[in-house]
């Protein structure tokens, strides 16, 4: 039996388009000999749907995709994901499924059990879980066929009260395809891996694995797809944040012509690299859109936000706006006109001085007597603002938000100001990864101009401004942001570590004041185990500092 995996990108809601791609792979896998070929979970509508999935209309043309594409396979059967009714009156109204398809027709259905409902998932507010469990036959071998999370509940700690593998392992299977939607993070490769693996050990099975692979707003899915043997020995390993098709040939009992292999381990800052890289370009194709705009100040957030954006869309694509004030130094402006010389994307000069002193002006009656403060430096801020939104609105461009983590985390930012934008390309990427995605960028040759690198960073919004008038340094802030937001770890255990406590508490303090503007932020990138956004709910007015 020659099976097929097909790791794909696929755009939510566009069902002429992931209709025709899978069908296209359907034929290409046809004419390459295989037997069966196996697609991503919900692959026909895209993941995640979220509240289309409410729509009948959208579950209707779920089903008439699912039909045209079963016109196709004869001569070979294909494993597909997507939503389905539940025909029964009690319980959610769907199905997070699976389609069989076999000479043309449906011959099983396949419903997902574990339907996870932490971080970026919301599966339980729409689908109900499986309460039963049916291997599928094909060319006389039983096949345990899973969604995603099924897999997952395998550690000493299980999620979930039940297994749906313990289920299909009683029917004598010979093997295990898994189908999924497995968000990337810098942290998920690795333990992946070591979840399938410890599966195909604990059943002594083969097992097949498809992730898809694509950007789906803030959502990032990296592919990878994975074959193991029945030792759980990982056999192979598809490519990261592309597009890729394999075929392997089962003979009912091991997975032919292939050797155990390690995992390759990439690098953090290489995959967050490429893994932004794809979330920009895809923001961009499947909004419709092709050029984008930011705000250059000469700083190292924007400069690596422009060098990202040149390399997801093309230099020409890409606008660059330097927005000097009076606040601005001479070096901050070459800065940035060398990172636009070194990369070449296109750009303009539009000073905020006379905007900032028109405000000041207009503000003086009813500020009199009191001194520059906050209040000043933010309209230079908003100024910027208004730069860079008028540039969207008048060329179609598409503003790219530069606000890094660490800066989204303690407020460090202006509400409709710096932290303006439709994207927010590097908002889950601390202050020190910041820098070193600026190395890495570098390594074959200067594109981010050193002094941007090694400069104090400053807003450069008063005289003499640096943001550690405000702010720790970067090193010791990130170690204890990562350990509030991603290790949800309490004060008291963080100051255990070593910290100083009043470091600790202020920092806490911070990010939990600074709620209400993240709130009213673009979304962000996730390249983290637990990005801002959707991921992290917190409430606005909450009084718990932990």
């Amino acid at each position: 039996m020659n099976i097929a995996l097909a790791q794909l990108n696929y755009h939510i809601g566009n069902f002429e388009y992931n209709t025709n791609k899978i069908i296209e792979h359907i034929k290409l896998a046809k004419a390459k000999g295989a037997d069966l070929i196996v697609f991503a979970e919900l692959a026909i509508c895209g993941y995640p749907p979220r509240d289309f999935l409410e729509f009948d209309e959208f579950i209707d043309l779920c089903e008439d995709a699912a039909n045209q594409i079963a016109g196709h396979c004869i001569g070979i059967a294909c494993i597909l994901g997507l939503p389905v009714k539940n025909k029964v009156l009690a319980g959610k109204d769907l199905y997070n499924a699976a389609y069989f398809i076999e000479d043309g027709v449906v011959k099983s259905v396949i419903k997902k059990a574990l339907l996870p409902n932490y971080d970026v998932f919301d599966e339980y507010r729409y689908f109900e879980p499986a309460r039963e469990f049916e291997c599928i036959d094909f060319m006389g071998v039983k096949i345990a066929v899973t969604i995603c999370e099924d897999l997952w509940n395998i550690n000493n700690n299980p999620l979930y009260v039940s297994s749906p593998m313990e289920e299909l392992i009683k029917q004598q299977p010979k093997l295990m395809i898994n189908i999924a939607a497995s968000p990337f993070s810098y942290l998920h490769d690795e333990e992946r891996v070591l979840v399938l693996s410890d599966n195909a050990k604990q059943y002594a099975l083969p097992l097949l694995y498809v992730n898809q692979v694509g950007a789906q707003t803030e959502i990032i899915f990296d592919g990878g797809s994975l074959a193991f043997d029945n030792k759980g020995n990982l056999i192979d390993e598809m490519p990261y944040f592309k597009e890729a098709f394999r075929i392997y040939k089962f003979d009912g009992n091991i997975i032919e012509g292939y050797e155990p292999i390690s995992h390759q381990a990439v690098p953090d800052v290489e995959q967050i690299y490429e893994g932004l890289v794809l979330g920009i370009k895809d923001y961009f194709v499947k909004s419709g859109f092709s050029k984008a705009v930011l705000g250059l100040s000469g700083g190292i957030d924007s400069a690596l936000v422009c060098a990202l954006a040149c390399r997801a869309l093309g230099p020409e694509n890409v606008m660059a706006v330097l927005m000097p004030s009076k606040y601005s130094s001479d070096h901050s402006i070459q800065d940035a006109l060398d990172l636009v010389n070194n990369i070449g994307c296109m750009h303009e000069i539009i000073p905020i001085g006379d905007a900032a002193d028109a405000f000041d002006r207009m503000l003086a009656p009813a500020f009199e007597g009191l001194p520059f403060n906050l209040a000043e430096e933010n309209i230079q801020a908003r100024c910027r603002g208004v730069v860079v939104m008028a540039m969207s609105n008048k060329f179609g461009y598409i503003l790219l938000n530069t606000s890094n983590k660490s800066e989204c985390a303690v407020g460090y930012g202006t509400l409709y100001g710096d932290m303006c934008g439709a994207i927010g390309v590097i908002g889950d990427v601390y202050k020190t990864q910041v820098y070193q995605l600026s190395q890495y960028i570098n390594k074959d040759g200067i594109v981010i101009p050193e002094n941007s690198i090694v400069k104090p960073p400053s807003a450069e919004l008063r005289p003499g401004q640096k943001d550690s008038d405000s702010l720790p340094d970067y090193d010791t802030l990130d170690k204890i942001l990562f350990q509030y937001i991603e290790l949800k770890q309490s004060s008291s255990a963080i100051i255990a570590q070593g910290y100083d406590e009043g470091l600790v508490r202020r920092i806490i303090k911070m990010v939990n004041n600074a709620e209400f503007k993240r709130y009213q932020t673009p979304p962000i990138l996730r390249v983290s185990p637990k990005a801002f956004g959707m991921g992290r709910r917190m409430p606005l007015v909450g009084k718990y500092l932990s």
